[in-house]
């Protein structure tokens, strides 16, 4: 049987349909998008301006009856239920009265609270505090007051207490006991006071329950603290240098016994060296 020749075709015999190009879509159709119509915008509009408006309206109503109706009004001093203040021992409660004074038969809803607390903070005894909005006309004072740690020498006569942050306090009804700090003045400024606490406070957290006995710190030498204590019918100081203070102390105790028999009249001891305690004339 002859053969048949296909030459230039590229298609075999039947399929000539199946591999004409696909006609082209049109893109007029594509290109077209749909437009919204100048009523809808305007509609659309006005409905956003006038929810928006409805919205500033309700707020500001809402604003004005905060403000205004007597049923959120701050009471005046001595009114227990209307301030109340917490945490306050060593503070009056006029003391802190007197800042909320000008807010009196003011909304609450005004008082700026943040300045109240800033005003309280600088109070004396007052660490930290906060203030707090209840409704309907409450305000609740949280506070924290300071610790004293010392005693501090104001002058030849009076002593003050100060705090681990190097703050002098005013006098306080109770009875304190703590140690005499020296080496700190009333004139430093705040951050040498600080730093002289801290250097006491970190002997007396290693010395425990030992601190008790003692009456003076001195600590205007960094590298040698020395503390003061009656002891045994005398009142003796120890020279503990700048580390290893309750090793040192224990020393003390476990020879002071055979140094009074040797020296009786022995008054300054310098507990420095590991092996030994030397008696300072």
């Amino acid at each position: 049987m002859a053969r048949k020749s296909y030459e230039g075709a590229g298609v075999l015999p039947g399929l000539e349909e199946d591999a004409r190009p696909a006609p082209k879509k049109s893109t007029a159709n594509a290109a077209r998008k749909p437009r919204v119509s100048a009523p809808r915008l305007i509609a659309l509009f006005v409905t956003v301006a006038v929810v928006l408006s409805a919205v500033l309206l309700g707020l500001h109503l809402i604003d004005q009856f905060l403000i205004m109706d007597p049923r959120f009004a701050l009471g005046g001093p001595g009114d227990d239920s209307s301030l109340q203040i917490s945490g306050a021992a060593h503070i009056s409660r006029p003391a802190i009265e007197k800042i909320f004074a000008d807010d009196e038969g003011v909304s609450v809803y005004l008082i700026p609270l943040a300045e109240r607390r800033d005003a309280i903070r600088e109070v004396a005894w007052v660490r930290e505090a906060s203030v707090a909005r209840v409704w309907p006309n409450r305000l609740i004072v949280r506070i924290q007051e300071r610790t004293p740690v010392a005693f501090v020498q104001l002058n030849a006569s009076r002593f003050g207490l100060i705090d681990a942050q190097g703050v002098i306090l005013p006098p306080a009804t109770d009875r304190f006991k703590l140690p005499v700090l020296s080496g700190v003045r009333a004139g430093d400024p705040v951050v040498k006071r600080r730093e002289g606490v801290q250097r006491m406070l970190r002997l007396t957290a290693d010395l425990g329950d030992a601190t008790a006995n003692i009456s003076e710190i001195d600590v205007s030498d960094g590298d040698n603290l020395k503390v003061s204590q009656p002891y045994d019918g005398r009142f003796l100081t120890l020279l503990l240098g700048d580390r290893n203070f309750k090793a040192r102390y224990g020393n003390f105790l476990s020879h002071y016994s055979q140094i009074q028999q040797r020296l009786p009249g022995a008054a300054v001891l310098d507990l420095r060296l590991e092996d030994r305690i030397t008696v300072v004339e």
